[in-house]
């Protein structure tokens, strides 16, 4: 039996989350108010969104740098499609910072001003499908899958929150001149964090010094994170969200781990997969770590 209606709302082609999205915001959306000083994180599901919020709330916030507020990311940098805060976002203070997993059509049209930033992070997709099949089965508002072929047919047909991989990481590099952007690629942040950091407060146009930076920089590794209850999620996994069986949002972060779960039949059709949808595309994808 398919039961996934109950854990995905088709809104103008794209999946959401059902149990957590509120479809009135949705409806409204494209006219949400945008501010010039706003940032944007976007990515795929799965793809260091967790990871992006600490390091924005890191270069923004000095009490979160010297730890001397205990606040969350999620409420640091909220999910606009997904309130489960229930800010008000429009008392929030500028400049505001949002995530966000939407398409590059269903964002504000405000956003198209160019004045506000967006940082959009890609992760190569073997990996982007490890680490959601795990995810799903974990969470209770997403569907559970018996086994990786399962969720393969799924991730490869969007049926999935976030739709197809593909369509959402080619068209907001398509219409990138749309808005005031930048690109960066989860596996060079793995493999030098501290040139990452740099280049995202450069974007932001946020300077730090080299105290701050080796802040940042500490405190943004996965290691860290994941023993940070305030960058790990774990208490919004156990209180709020609910769990199938003990696990962590934050699972290992590595690049290359999709070797352990695909089979040599599962990744070479993916590979023929991929070369048929991104031929031409321009980004490049790191999908192993080599061993010295």
């Amino acid at each position: 039996m398919d039961n996934t209606d109950q854990y995905l709302l088709n809104f103008k082609g794209y999946n959401f989350d059902l149990p957590v999205v509120d479809v009135d915001f949705l409806e409204n959306l494209e006219d949400f108010e945008i501010r010039d000083d706003d940032v944007f994180i976007v990515t795929y599901p799965k793809s260091g969104t967790i990871w992006a919020q600490q390091i924005l709330s890191l270069i923004y916030f000095e009490g979160h740098r010297s730890r001397t507020e205990i606040v969350k990311t999620i409420d640091r940098v909220p999910f606009l499609e997904y309130n489960i805060h229930k800010m008000d976002f429009l008392e929030r203070p500028s400049p505001r910072l949002f995530c966000t997993h939407l398409p590059y059509y269903l964002v504000p049209k405000g956003l198209k001003s160019k004045k506000a930033k967006i940082i959009y992070i890609y992760r190569n997709p073997k990996d982007v499908l490890t680490s959601y099949f795990h995810f799903s089965n974990l969470i209770l508002a997403m569907q559970a899958t018996n086994n990786m072929e399962e969720f393969l047919e799924k991730f490869l047909d969007g049926k999935v929150v976030g739709s197809l991989w593909f369509d959402h990481i080619r068209n907001w590099y398509k219409y990138r001149h749309d808005f005031n952007i930048l690109f960066m690629m989860y596996e060079e942040m793995k493999m030098d964090l501290r040139s990452s950091v740099l280049k995202i407060s450069h974007f932001l146009e946020k300077e730090l010094s080299e105290e701050d930076l080796e802040a940042v920089v500490k405190q943004a590794t996965f290691t860290n994170m994941k023993s940070d209850p305030k960058a790990n999620y774990n208490d919004i996994l156990r209180n709020e969200v609910g769990t199938r069986y003990d696990g962590h949002f934050m699972r290992k972060g590595v690049i290359g781990d999709w070797k352990n779960y695909l089979t040599v039949e599962q990744s070479e059709r993916f590979d023929r997969i991929f070369q048929r949808k991104m031929k031409d595309f321009p980004l490049k994808f790191i999908w192993d770590v080599k061993k010295e």
